[in-house]
């Protein structure tokens, strides 16, 4: 009855910082199983897409005070997903990857939208790895592998000096926790999307794949913030 009644709260038009406070609580109520069964309908799920801005196919990232709404919503989405097979079958139904991918374009570029962008990588993550025919759609239909790769060559911030050649600099400073955070997320979720495209058929296809072997190997000579974000990263 709580989770409902913060969804109705949510439901309606309310404040900023009412709405990031309910999403808080929800978010910690949704680690439990058995609060998520009565509250996991399409209704709830399209609620929380909505405050994560993801049934917006068009308007751009521009009010930074909604920022923080559109974290904790994605954040919701999280835990849900994680936890309730009936959420990753509606996340199918409701065409979550796709909108997933379309916020992740609208994050390039932007400035101020780096935990917008992690939290939009780890759900996709999360989404490739628990569901088989999102895995495939995001692999088929949505261009995951490009969309995924450019993620993570925007979180190292690389630069080219030939088509598949990363320009390496000795000197350039760590990774922020939160760029190293992104590329964390964007391997993870390339990992499961490429997990059975060994057989590599057109041209497109061995191009991107070439692309994103340059940029691995960028990774592999890039350092995070301390060691151990090192370590995860390679």
């Amino acid at each position: 009855k709580l989770c409902e009644g913060i969804l109705n709260i949510l439901e309606k038009d309310t404040k900023t910082s009412c709405q990031v406070a309910c999403l808080e609580a929800l978010r910690i109520l949704s680690r439990d199983k058995k609060v998520l069964v009565p509250v996991t309908t399409k209704r709830n799920m399209q609620i929380l897409m909505r405050l994560a801005k993801l049934d917006t196919v068009e308007d751009p990232l521009e009010r930074v005070s909604e920022f923080p709404v559109i974290v904790e919503a994605l954040k919701c989405l999280c835990n849900i997903i994680f936890n309730s097979s009936v959420a990753q079958k509606l996340s199918l139904e409701l065409n979550l990857a796709s909108m997933l991918c379309n916020l992740l374009q609208k994050c390039k570029d932007q400035q101020l939208v780096g935990d917008i962008k992690c939290f939009d990588l780890r759900l996709l993550f999360l989404l490739s790895l628990l569901h088989t025919d999102i895995r495939s759609q995001l692999r088929q239909e949505l261009q995951g592998v490009q969309v995924l790769t450019q993620a993570l060559e925007s979180s190292l911030s690389i630069r080219w000096t030939a088509e598949y050649k990363a320009a390496e600099d000795q000197d350039r400073p760590p990774l922020s926790l939160q760029a190293t955070d992104c590329a964390i997320e964007a391997l993870k979720a390339l990992f499961n999307v490429t997990l059975d495209s060994w057989n590599v058929h057109s041209k497109n296809e061995s191009h991107q794949f070439r692309y994103m072997a340059a940029i691995l190997r960028h990774c592999l000579l890039t350092t995070g913030p301390t060691e151990d974000k090192t370590e995860e990263l390679h």
